[in-house]
């Protein structure tokens, strides 16, 4: 699905998006990458949730992202992020409109996002477009390698 707004398009994040997300993503400041963001891996997420995550594009260049899945019970948002010359403009509450709309579809009533301590201005838009910071849960990861 794709719409067109000011110039601005959204659509279906691809496979082939890679090169630019990763462009993208690596120049935002607050966004924790990892080797979990490997081509193939990301290939795979989309693939995993097909339909769930989304791109923006102006000019024909990827400017917005948003990554969505869910487990089967709730759905995770990650890397939402829009570049900087382009904020400003409602990309990134419309990529998590989209990407809401489709975790709803698949049945997912509830959704988590993860936010770096040191992401100030991430904590900023999350809070003021209605998410809630959780406390009394503590993360743990480890590698399984």
């Amino acid at each position: 699905m794709t719409d067109v707004i000011a110039g601005y398009t959204f659509r279906t994040m691809q496979a082939d998006d890679y090169d630019q997300a990763i462009e993208l993503w690596n120049g935002l400041d607050g966004l924790g990458l990892s080797e979990a963001d490997s081509p193939e891996r990301i290939a795979r997420f989309l693939q995993r949730n097909e339909g769930l995550s989304f791109v923006c594009e102006y000019a024909g260049n990827i400017i917005g992202t948003i990554l969505a899945g869910h487990d089967s019970r709730r759905g995770f948002l990650y890397h939402l992020g829009v570049a900087t010359e382009h904020r400003g403009h409602g990309i990134a509450p419309r990529l998590v409109d989209k990407a809401l709309s489709a975790l709803l579809k698949e049945g997912i009533d509830k959704c988590h996002l993860f936010v770096m301590e040191h992401n100030i201005e991430g904590q900023r838009f999350w809070s003021a477009n209605g998410w809630e910071k959780r406390d009394g849960i503590l993360l743990y990861s480890r590698d399984l390698g």
